[in-house]
């Protein structure tokens, strides 16, 4: 019996809208975003960060750090709610 995905909580939905912001204020194309991780260590795809940035992927603590430092910013910054 195949194994039911987890849903994608509150926490991972706010990171995934603030990857976005982030990423387009910075600039950067998914593809950008994608080799910016990879070349951290955190090997990314950009159809990886598009799965993420449209919540049909779950981002997993590893990623969420690798984005994070890829954009330049604090992991909690793409956790924090919105003012």
């Amino acid at each position: 019996m195949p194994r039911t995905p987890l849903e994608i909580g509150p926490a991972g939905k706010r990171a995934a809208l603030a990857m976005e912001q982030v990423r387009t204020a910075r600039g950067f194309a998914q593809r950008q975003l994608a080799d910016r991780a990879t070349a951290l260590g955190r090997p990314m795809t950009v159809t990886t960060v598009s799965r993420i940035e449209r919540k049909r992927r779950r981002c997993d603590i590893d990623d969420l750090v690798a984005i994070a430092a890829a954009l330049g910013i604090s992991p909690l910054a793409l956790l924090a709610e919105a003012p």
